[in-house]
């Protein structure tokens, strides 16, 4: 077993015992004898965000989930979240597979996706809180979904969508009042990149560029603060200046035409074209593609359809996912940037 793997099911054991001990393994209290005072509730949790600071009450176990990638920090931390938004993928009840040990029998009902959210739905869930952290929540939404419960929106100092992986479980373990055990869970994925880049030297000085496309002769490149770009970083790439100069202050990238394709031109090409994998005989037979380098030596790597969770695992960059991807990606890295594309093919099922 291989060290993302054990990393990924430590991670969600923790998350399973977590769960255990909360649904019934200790006994209940004694009750306080007569004359005596029970013993005092924890306080509630003060958490600032976006649209201002809620107070949170202690150890909420009914979590709704409305932002994208939301759910995954939950359980790591040992809640089931009892409702979740389908951001794509079309898994059921939106459960990934790297959620499926986690969730167990217990899977979530669905409340909406990425551009709708079903109010009636997540009040009929009575949750005691409602997480919208990688979301693009307005005030109308936030107003009203503080009307059911305790909600906690966007971090604040962010660009909607670009607050780190790091931060977004830092606020949810503040959130659910586990604030240690975040701390725990982002360094075990710390440390899993950083070993990663020490069994890699060969990624480091190297360039790499993320993009995908949606439509026919527009191509998105991702910027510095998309988390596909953040995860070739973090394993020890560069990500280069006219990348960065270019997708704007936000950092989540700028869609370009066939004529920028040169932003791609670097050591590793990497490209996400899970959903819309008919567009690629397009790019590969523009004349502009194939003046780059990256066509002539077979420096890019295209994750299509077979690769649709490990394009997943990438897109969510979560502390569940992030192993994942690690495992899957990684192996065949060294062989792309060295131009040898007959060996960079997912790789097969277990």
């Amino acid at each position: 077993m291989s060290r993302s793997t054990r990393l990924a099911t430590g991670l969600v054991t923790a998350a399973l015992l977590a769960v255990t001990a909360a649904c019934g393994g200790a006994p209940p209290a004694e009750p306080a004898a007569s004359g005596e005072s029970a013993a005092p509730q924890a306080p509630a949790v003060s958490v600032e965000h976006k649209y201002g600071t809620t107070e949170v009450p202690a150890d909420p176990q009914r979590v709704v989930t409305v932002g994208l990638s939301d759910q995954d920090a939950v359980l790591a931390l040992g809640i089931k979240p009892v409702g979740v938004v389908e951001w794509y993928g079309d898994y059921p009840n939106a459960v990934w597979p790297w959620q499926e040990a986690a969730y167990g029998e217990d899977v979530p009902q669905v409340v909406g996706d990425s551009s709708t959210l079903n109010f009636e739905s997540i009040a009929a869930l009575q949750p005691d809180l409602i997480l919208g952290l990688y979301s693009g929540l307005t005030q109308e939404q936030y107003d009203t979904l503080s009307g059911i419960a305790p909600a906690v929106a966007q971090p604040v100092g962010y660009e909607d969508y670009s607050a780190p992986w790091q931060e977004m479980t830092r606020l949810t373990g503040q959130a659910l009042g586990q604030p240690e055990q975040a701390e725990q869970l982002i360094a075990d994925v710390e440390a899993l990149f950083a070993t990663t880049r020490e069994e890699h030297p060969e990624f480091a000085g190297k360039t790499a560029a993320a993009a995908g496309w949606n439509e026919p002769g527009q191509y998105f490149v991702y910027g510095p603060d998309d988390p596909k770009t953040r995860f070739l970083a973090d394993i020890g790439f560069t990500i280069p200046e006219s990348i960065r100069s270019l997708t704007g202050p936000d950092g989540y990238g700028v869609q370009v035409s066939a004529e920028r394709l040169d932003l791609m031109d670097q050591d590793l090409a990497l490209w996400f074209t899970s959903t819309t994998p008919e567009l690629r005989p397009e790019l590969e037979s523009s004349a502009i593609y194939q003046s780059l380098g990256i066509s002539a030596e077979g420096r890019d790597l295209f994750l299509e359809a077979d690769d649709k969770e490990l394009n997943g695992a990438i897109s969510w960059s979560t502390v569940l996912s992030l192993p994942v991807a690690i495992e899957k990606l990684v192996p065949r890295l060294p062989a792309a940037i060295d131009g040898d594309p007959a060996t960079v093919a997912p790789a097969t099922a277990d």
